[in-house]
């Protein structure tokens, strides 16, 4: 990072999961701007991550994925992301497994209202039940604590924290006087040389 001229709208943004192996050197001030710990994502968080998950997927009416949010309580977006992606493999499975019982019975589409129609394959709450039974947390209770505890570290390093006050006004007026009799000493010392 040293010797960098040209300094016009750079913008370096990294994450990592280890932050106990960065260079020392990186961490050092006037290197990177702002160091942010992000915690594992609350509940509210988790719904929203579910939601984006499944925003182009067919989930039926039976699946409530505020309850997912509820019991992936440490569960990280990665984790999450897990779950929709296994419960998505389900559901396609057992899309393909109807379609090849009806051609085996030799009928190509499903009779729906004396009509023929393509069944849509729908992601339902069975198949994420079963995602949940192989759910796990990437993200241990040791690990949670060992990055809460480098984030404090780190907020402790970065200044003054609480203790920093500015001087009252009395103390102004002291450091006034002590100005003025410094300056008058250097004048002083200038009469010396003349």
């Amino acid at each position: 990072m040293d010797g960098m001229n040209a300094k016009k709208t750079v913008f370096i943004i990294g994450a990592t999961n280890r932050p106990d192996i960065i260079d020392s050197a990186l961490l050092r001030p006037g290197r990177l701007d702002q160091l942010i710990y992000i915690p594992l994502p609350d509940e509210a968080s988790r719904h929203q991550i579910f939601k984006a998950c499944l925003r182009k997927s067919p989930v039926a009416k039976d699946v409530d994925l505020g309850a997912l949010a509820r019991f992936t309580a440490g569960f990280s977006g990665a984790d999450i992301t897990e779950i929709c992606q296994r419960a998505c493999k389900y559901a396609i499975r057992e899309d393909i497994e109807k379609d090849m019982e009806r051609q085996r019975m030799g009928k190509d589409t499903m009779e729906v209202d004396g009509g023929q129609e393509d069944e849509v394959a729908q992601i339902k709450a069975s198949h994420f039940e079963e995602s949940m039974r192989y759910a796990r947390r990437s993200v241990s209770d040791a690990d949670i604590r060992k990055y809460q505890a480098f984030a404090q570290t780190l907020e402790q390093s970065r200044g003054f924290g609480t203790e920093f006050r500015f001087p009252a006004q009395p103390q102004a007026a002291e450091a006034a006087v002590h100005t003025s009799a410094t300056a008058a000493a250097d004048e002083d010392e200038d009469d010396l040389y003349k």
